[in-house]
């Protein structure tokens, strides 16, 4: 037996990569299973189940475990690795993934493993199954990945089960690859894109969409690179949207410069909550985008976002990364102000990761760069943000995502990014003090978040109580929790017992944040 098996952070991921090797094993199909657990599990339980799946099989030649590695699951699957090698230490164990395709010498994975695909693994691992059932075996460990024209990958669209399409989001992908060369992106690595054959790919998403899919999420780099295949695959969405009562969700990763009239003549027509986009814009610093090779004209960039914004019914998840080579906070405040005035639905504050293999390791020692040796390797300190700073910083995006991001606290937001000097160092003097007064960034309840904006917008920043207390009461009935903060005590309407929802009109929004950014 052939196990293909990773640990997600979630289960509403289902893993595409699984799904590509098993699409691809051939002759090999039959005799492999696909197992995906969560990175919450504990690594004992995974083994145990893996293991129990194992028994029975008489010839141990067969017996084959390949895990997906990646930046999230890389230290669970390590103990699970060594749980399974401890106990049968016959077991051939095959890793591959973003994660361990570079600098192996260092990780422990890949010491445990008995082989490591590197790079693309569609038809490698098929490969290498046969090699070691059938010999002659393989006479390394690291493997180098075959990446082959993509018209000889099969599709991995038919191994999502009816049950993903049901209760999971669905990872889809028209072209792999990027030709920019952004260094804090493994994607840099690669020479160019390439694009699947078109037809394919959508009589594949049509055969989804018949089997009652609804939720896709793209993850193309750069899915606006080429116009016309665009075009045509949000044709192909709008016209579902035409034949169907049912509603779509559809996310892509998109260029924020490259918005050409005829393309967003279609972004246009589509109704809300149907589209989202999530738009890298990492940093406003010329010289900083200059500095990691990221090219982006930015006065397009904030044209492009504003017409979004202003003239379609996409909501918009705009991303900054904290931390890069030489940006200051006040720089870096600089880009959140500039981006907070488009007002976007959603800022997605990053702290700057060192991925395995990317070329962001050439200014660690021109920019003091110092990053946690752990995943997911965030940056501690740089020459001109030092640690504390950064830890700042770290807290910061947590509270910003549960006060902005959750969509909870729309018109408390507004009161509180008017706080300040800036937007920025509003935000960052009501973190510092929410941080002084809990000291925790995780466990906050919406009641008690209620309670601390009232205490800060009231005491601390001065704003009229009357003012402060309107807003606060609004954004919580309107967000249809079912508690009662201390700061609207007596205020709040008679409620109703909650009705239950099905899960299919959970938010947009929500879809979107549990789902994440695990292609990195």
């Amino acid at each position: 037996m052939i196990i293909l098996a990773t640990l997600n952070a979630r289960f509403i991921h289902a893993s595409l990569g699984l799904r590509y090797l098993l699409a691809n094993m051939g002759d090999l199909k039959a005799r492999t299973v696909m197992r995906e657990f969560t990175i919450a599990r504990p690594p004992a339980e995974i083994a145990d189940e893996l293991l129990a799946t194992l028994d029975g099989e008489e010839d141990p030649r067969t017996e084959i475990v390949g895990f997906g590695v990646y930046i999230w699951n890389v230290m669970r699957t390590t103990a699970v690795v060594r749980l399974l090698k401890a106990a049968r230490p016959d077991l051939r164990i095959v890793v591959g993934g973003p994660e361990v395709s570079h600098e192996t010498n260092e990780q422990e994975i890949v010491r445990l493993a008995d082989h490591v695909i590197t790079g693309w693994g569609d038809v490698s691992f098929a490969r290498l199954c046969h090699a070691l059932i059938d010999g002659p075996r393989p006479p390394g460990k690291i493997i180098a990945g075959e990446q082959p024209p993509l018209e000889r990958i099969a599709l991995p669209y038919a191994e999502y089960s009816d049950a993903d399409l049901a209760n999971r989001l669905l990872y889809v992908e028209a072209a792999r690859g990027c030709p920019y060369k952004c260094h804090f992106c493994l994607s840099s690595l690669d020479k160019t894109a390439w694009a699947f054959d078109l037809d394919a790919f959508l009589a594949q998403m049509l055969v989804l969409y018949r089997r009652g899919a609804r939720n896709f999420k793209f993850v193309d780099r750069t899915f606006n690179l080429r116009i016309d295949a665009s075009m045509r695959i949000l044709q192909f969405f709008l016209d579902r949207l035409g034949e169907s009562g049912d509603q779509l969700f559809v996310h892509f990763e998109v260029i924020p410069d490259h918005l050409p009239e005829r393309l967003k003549r279609i972004i246009a027509q589509f109704p809300p909550g149907v589209l989202q986009f999530e738009v890298g814009v990492q940093s406003f610093n010329p010289e900083v985008q200059q500095r990691i090779a990221r090219r982006q004209d930015n006065g397009r960039t904030e044209a492009n976002l504003r017409w979004l914004l202003g003239e379609t019914s996409t909501h918009v998840h705009a991303d900054l990364i904290f931390g890069l080579p030489g940006e200051t906070l006040e720089s870096f405040a600089d880009g959140f102000d500039r981006l907070c005035a488009m007002q976007p639905h959603e800022i997605q504050l990053g702290l700057l990761k060192r991925l395995r293999g990317t070329p962001l390791a050439r200014h660690s020692a021109a920019f003091a760069m110092r990053y946690d040796p752990a995943p997911p390797y965030a940056v501690r300190q740089t020459g001109v943000v030092d640690a504390a700073t950064m830890q700042r910083v770290a807290r910061l995006a947590r509270y910003w995502e549960l006060v902005a991001n959750s969509g909870r606290f729309k018109r408390s937001l507004s009161l509180l990014l008017g706080a300040g000097p800036s937007p920025f160092f509003a935000v960052l003097a009501f973190s510092d003090w929410l941080w002084q007064r809990t000291g925790r960034t995780a466990g906050l309840s919406p009641e008690s978040l209620v309670d601390a904006l009232s205490d800060y917008l009231g005491a601390e920043a001065g704003l009229p109580a009357q003012s402060v207390r309107q807003a606060l009461l609004a954004d919580y009935v309107d967000s249809a929790a079912r508690g009662s903060p201390r700061a609207l005590a007596g205020l709040l309407p008679r409620r109703e017992a909650p009705r239950r929802q099905s899960r299919a009109l959970a938010s947009r929004q929500e879809r979107h944040r549990t789902a994440g950014r695990d292609s990195d």
